[in-house]
């Protein structure tokens, strides 16, 4: 299990802080998540006493956007208490974990939402082992493709989530906006390429479901009550097969190694449209070429493979 760690942000708090969330926090930058982890000790001391909590130490090193801790309640349910700072992509992290009710993904059994907070008490996930951690790569494909086809359900009428083509407009403005700063650093077909993709492409789906879109092999934990369980969803409305491709992104060695035939796998395990995932594998490749680090490097490469 993972084991608590204490900063030096948190050796002023009760609680301590994990070193993804502290580490993040320290950059000079990042004055919003410095002032909510200084409020963090009180909110977790009245969420305790709300929900009847005993904690344990915060699994570390954690996420860079949320507070998370083992947690039993008055009944000894072995729960995990997630308090995480709003953001766009996360958004609707609770309203698709209740659409889901542990189909799949882990059941949320509260939730607390305030204008910088989004609490969730989650089922534990025991012994909790990341998929990452207890299989090799390859074997990763076939359990994330049954789970998202699990997951894909339609929303009934008047749900809350947004469509893929919010979140596909904010990183083709982002896109746009690093082209123009970092002009020559891709090619400029690859870019309009890309952008044509983020602009228009997810309204050409002839289905529309639930996504995770960013299940990968970190989000899926062993569990007693099912196998894997998902967890950290980021719930949208959209095309199916752009669900495949965060799982993907996470395998840069086997995407530079032949990016065709794992979009292949990965469809055909899915039963969605292999050219449909490898448009969309293609759009986030361009996308990371702006990235400095190695990862980014080594997906950029991949683009000019499987452009359109």
């Amino acid at each position: 299990m993972p084991t608590p760690h204490t900063s030096s942000l948190a050796d002023k708090n009760p609680f301590p802080i994990p070193r993804g969330l502290a580490e993040f926090a320290a950059d000079g930058d990042n004055e919003k998540w410095q002032g909510w982890i200084a409020g963090l000790p009180a909110f977790v001391a009245q969420l305790t006493a709300r929900w009847s909590l005993q904690l344990g130490a915060p699994y570390d090193p954690g996420g860079m956007c949320s507070w998370v801790a083992p947690a039993r309640n008055a009944d000894n349910a072995e729960l995990v208490l997630k308090m995480g700072i709003r953001h766009s992509e996360a958004e609707h992290e609770i309203d698709g974990l209740r659409f889901w009710n542990g189909n799949g993904a882990v059941r949320l059994y509260d939730s607390y939402v305030t204008d910088d907070t989004c609490v969730l008490l989650l089922e534990r996930c025991v012994p909790g082992n990341s998929l990452k951690q207890t299989l090799p790569e390859p074997e990763h494909d076939a359990v994330i493709a049954r789970l998202l086809r699990r997951l894909w359900q339609e929303p009934p009428a008047g749900h809350p989530f947004r469509p893929l083509q919010s979140m596909c407009d904010e990183w083709g403005d982002d896109l746009a906006e690093d082209a123009e700063c970092y002009p020559g650093q891709v090619d400029a077909g690859l870019v309009r390429a890309g952008l044509e993709i983020f602009r228009s492409y997810a309204g050409t789906a002839e289905r529309s479901v639930l996504l995770c879109t960013d299940l990968h092999a970190d989000n899926v934990l062993a569990a007693s009550r099912e196998p894997w369980l998902v967890i950290d969803p980021k719930p949208y409305v959209g095309d199916p097969a752009y669900d495949a491709v965060q799982h993907i992104l996470n395998c840069p060695e086997r995407v530079e190694t032949d990016p065709h035939a794992f979009c292949q796998r990965m469809a055909h395990l899915l039963d969605v449209d292999a050219e449909r995932v490898k448009m969309w594998l293609f759009a986030r490749c361009v996308q990371e070429s702006f990235g400095s680090d190695g990862w980014s490097s080594q997906v950029a490469a991949v683009a000019p493979r499987i452009a359109p």
